[in-house]
C-alpha cells in the first residue's frame, strides 16, 4: 500500500516539475521574444514602415496570411530549434507591424508617455492575470470556447470597420480586445499550470499574442482619450 502511495506521489511531483519547467521556459522565451519585437518596431519607425497603407483590406488579409503562415511553421517545428527561430522571426515581423501605431502615437506631443502608459498597463494586466492563475490553482479551461468566440467576433468587427471607419466601433473593438486578451492570458497561463500545455514554444506563442493584442488595444484607447496634438 505504501509503495502504491509513493508511486502516486512521485508521479504527482514529476508532473509538477514538468509544469514548472514549461512555465519557466515560457517566461524566459517570452522575455527573449520582446527583443526582436522592439528591434522590429524601432526599424519600422526609422523607415516609416507602412504595410500597404493605401489598401487597408488587402494589408489586413496579407498580414493575417503572413502571421498564420508563421504560426503554422512554429507549431509544426515546436519541438526543434527551428521552432524557436521561427518564433523570434515572427516577433520581429510583429514589431514591424507594431511600428505603424507607434508612429501615429509619436505624432502626438505626449506620444512617448502614452506608449509608456500602455506598456505599464499591459505589464500590470499580465502580472495580475499570471498571479491569479498561479495562486488560485483553479482550472480555467472552461473559458476556452467563450474566449475563442469573442476573438472571432473582434476579428470580424475589425474587418468590417476597415470599410465603415466608425470611430466609436473602433474604440468598442479595442475595449473588447483588452478584456478578451487579458482573459486569454489567464487562460493560457492556467493551461500551463494545469498541464494542458506541455510545449513551451507553443505556450510562448499564445501568451505573446495575448500581450501584443492587449498592448495595441490599450494604446489605441489611450490615444483616443488622452492624445494631445499641441
Amino acid at each position: 500500500m505504501n509503495t502504491h502511495f509513493e508511486t502516486i506521489n512521485q508521479g504527482s511531483s514529476g508532473l509538477a516539475l514538468q509544469q514548472n519547467r514549461v512555465l519557466r521556459n515560457t517566461y524566459m522565451l517570452l522575455a527573449l521574444s520582446m527583443v526582436p519585437t522592439v528591434i522590429g518596431a524601432l526599424v519600422g519607425i526609422q523607415l516609416q514602415f507602412s504595410f500597404l497603407a493605401g489598401s487597408p483590406f488587402i494589408a489586413f488579409m496579407l498580414f493575417l496570411g503572413v502571421a498564420w503562415g508563421f504560426m503554422y511553421g512554429i507549431e509544426k517545428n515546436k519541438n526543434s530549434a527551428l521552432g524557436v527561430g521561427l518564433l523570434l522571426g515572427f516577433t520581429f515581423f510583429m514589431g514591424l507591424m507594431l511600428s505603424r501605431i507607434l508612429q501615429v502615437a509619436l505624432g502626438f506631443s505626449n506620444g512617448s508617455s502614452m506608449i509608456a502608459m500602455a506598456a505599464a498597463g499591459t505589464g500590470a494586466v499580465f502580472f495580475t492575470m499570471a498571479s491569479i492563475a498561479s495562486v488560485s490553482k483553479r482550472d480555467f479551461s472552461n473559458m476556452g470556447k467563450f474566449l475563442f468566440v469573442g476573438m472571432i467576433v473582434i476579428l470580424l468587427a475589425a474587418l468590417a470597420n476597415i470599410f465603415f471607419q466608425i470611430p466609436a466601433l473602433a474604440l468598442a473593438i479595442s475595449a473588447a480586445a483588452v478584456m478578451i486578451f487579458s482573459a486569454y492570458i489567464l487562460y493560457d497561463i492556467s493551461r500551463i499550470m494545469q498541464g494542458g500545455e506541455t510545449n513551451y514554444v507553443s505556450a510562448t506563442l499564445a501568451v505573446y499574442l495575448d500581450i501584443y493584442n492587449v498592448f495595441v488595444s490599450l494604446l489605441h484607447l489611450i490615444m483616443a482619450f488622452t492624445g494631445d496634438r499641441d
